[in-house]
């Protein structure tokens, strides 16, 4: 049995708790993307293909799906400081590895295991939870959830002139060298909660999830250069079909599911996760394929032989509304109402996608693309975590948000693979991928958002929601914490 808190304990500066999980946050978040305007150089540098190196952003992105859920679980069992703490940790391995690897296929293990971090999402959430006033909660699980989105975009404008300053390998010293200063901050300044979750980790359900994601993220990514109706792709996707049925059945059947199968049949935690999937597709495959469609020789048919750190003031209006967005997201919340921000901020960003492939021959149609993404998935990000809270009693909320924050993170890894996927598979004599190859990719993901706004709108009202929990006061997510 969960045991009971009060909150923050007498004497606990919570706000000094909140700026080292800021930190950690951050940190994850540059992690997503600090790479991934200097793929097409890191291509160069590890002799790879772009399939491949876009692999980096992918192996991430899957250990992070896995990870979340795992770490969360053990960390509501042993203590969320210490699992923190050795997360952030393993984390900062992660990147000294990267940080000396020669070779793809080291870099892709470096990768993975800075996946770990992104267990730092549903500890955070646990922590918030546990230790700050019960007023503040609320506020706090909106903030993260927008420094994760934030982080992310500032990862593409810093990229260019970390390698320009310093080098390649900086591009994981730094992350090292951030997480391992979250891990000391973590051991001395992160009090750890009396709260515990008796259970123990589904290790079974922990392969069939990591079984399932990485059959069908293969079979994505590789689709083109082995055919979509070979035997291999068909198996992988077969298999993906039944890993996931089956690891679905042990997490509904099991008293410690790393994902609660009964939880997500909440009408409005389901279709919220939903519309968080297809609008995570979108977001994370910005990270790997705008700085390289901007960085491509106009002699290819397109892009504009942009510099790194040229693409990345190109993206920055991406990150810099997201954070307006974000911190208006409660307010607007408040007044219309999550769900119609959750459905505004995905329509916005599927528009900004068209806006991509309709007016991509000018840097100032791609600078209004970023401006409407940042907006958008800035007010969704948000949004979506005053709709999960609203949804769930108390005591869940952190789950329910790493949850969602997970999912995202799926829909993400799926996003970066089947963009690859469709940029790849057109490709001109020269081997540089043809425009139409961009052009495609970007009206799929223009699909993928617009189809998680028209998700959004099944999310129940607020009144529904209030009767499923039979009458509570949810508190609302405002914008800051």
């Amino acid at each position: 049995m969960r045991k009971a808190t009060s909150g923050r304990r007498a004497g606990t500066p919570y706000q000094a708790t909140y700026l080292v999980l800021a930190v950690a946050l951050t940190a994850y978040s540059l992690l997503q993307s600090l790479v991934a305007p200097v793929l097409p150089m890191l291509q160069a540098s590890l002799h790879t293909d772009q399939n491949t190196v876009t692999w980096m952003l992918t192996a991430y992105l899957l250990s992070a799906a896995v990870a979340t859920p795992i770490l969360g679980r053990v960390g509501d069992m042993v203590g969320k400081k210490k699992v923190l703490a050795a997360v952030l940790l393993v984390a900062c391995l992660g990147s000294i590895v990267g940080a000396l690897a020669h070779s793809i296929g080291v870099m892709l293990v470096a990768r993975a295991v800075q996946g770990v971090a992104g267990g730092v999402i549903p500890l955070a959430f646990g922590i918030v939870r546990d230790e700050f006033p019960r007023e503040k909660v609320a506020g706090a699980v909106g903030v993260v959830s927008a420094l994760i989105g934030v982080g992310g975009g500032l990862g593409l404008v810093l990229g260019g002139p970390i390698v320009d300053a310093l080098g390649l390998s900086w591009l994981f010293w730094i992350p090292a060298i951030a997480m391992g200063v979250a891990a000391v901050g973590t051991v001395f300044v992160v009090p750890e909660s009396p709260v515990r979750t008796p259970g123990r980790v589904s290790w079974l359900a922990a392969v069939l999830l990591s079984g399932w994601l990485v059959a069908l993220l293969v079979a994505v990514s590789e689709g083109p250069r082995w055919g979509w109706t070979s035997g291999a792709v068909l198996g992988l996707l077969a298999l993906a079909v039944v890993l996931a049925a089956a690891w679905a059945m042990v997490e509904r059947r099991d008293t410690s599911p790393l994902i609660d199968m009964e939880m997500m049949r909440i009408p409005a935690v389901w279709t919220t996760n939903l519309a968080g999937l297809l609008i995570g597709v979108g977001m994370y495959s910005v990270f790997a394929f705008v700085p390289a469609f901007l960085q491509t020789d106009p002699s290819a048919g397109y892009g504009f032989g942009s510099s790194i750190v040229e693409s990345g003031l190109i993206v920055l209006p991406l990150s810099l509304t997201f954070l307006v967005a974000g911190i208006w997201s409660g307010r607007l919340s408040h007044r219309f109402g999550a769900k119609a921000v959750l459905v505004t901020g995905a329509a916005t960003a599927g528009a900004a996608f068209l806006v991509l492939v309709f007016a991509q021959s000018t840097v100032w149609g791609v600078v209004i693309a970023m401006v409407l993404m940042g907006t958008g998935f800035g007010l969704a990000f948000s949004s979506m975590s005053n709709i999960i809270v609203q949804a769930v009693p108390p005591r869940q909320t952190g789950a329910a948000s790493g949850t969602n924050a997970n999912i995202r993170t799926i829909g993400g890894a799926l996003g970066s693979a089947l963009m690859a996927s469709v940029v790849t598979g057109h490709v001109q004599p020269s081997g540089v991928p043809a425009g139409s190859g961009y052009t495609a990719g970007f009206t799929v993901m223009a699909v993928a958002v617009l189809l998680g706004a028209l998700a959004a709108l099944l999310i129940p009202p607020r009144r529904a929601v209030d009767e499923v929990l039979g009458g509570a006061a949810p508190v609302a997510v405002s914008a800051a914490a």
